[in-house]
């Protein structure tokens, strides 16, 4: 899977906006000038993952919320991530991993 800056700039800056934070507050923080947070932001420079996870400490957030759009804590993920994984097996395969997902729940 391919990542799209263009999305995890949209999302780091819609966590610092819900953080109430300007572009100049975050970058203060991360010692670096409000120009190369807002290439960042705007998906023209790509960060790599020390960054990314130092953006996230600091607006207190997920680095799966930034990359994927949900937290590993949210209900969703699961979701998304059995969608993902389903949409990549054979029909087969498919019945395969439902028969047994209704077992399990079957049996609790």
């Amino acid at each position: 899977m391919a990542v799209d800056f263009n999305i995890v700039g949209k999302r780091i800056k819609d966590a610092r906006k819900a953080k109430d934070m300007t572009q100049e507050m975050l970058a203060e923080k991360m010692s670096v000038s409000i120009a190369y947070l807002s290439k960042i932001e705007t998906g023209k420079l790509h960060i790599n993952l020390e960054r990314l996870s130092e953006i996230c400490g600091l607006l207190n957030v997920t680095e799966g919320q930034i990359l994927n759009g949900v937290s590993n804590n949210s209900s969703k993920y699961l979701i998304n991530e059995f969608s993902e994984l389903l949409r990549k097996c054979s029909p087969e395969q498919q019945k395969l991993i439902y028969n047994l997902a209704k077992t399990v729940y079957e049996t609790k």
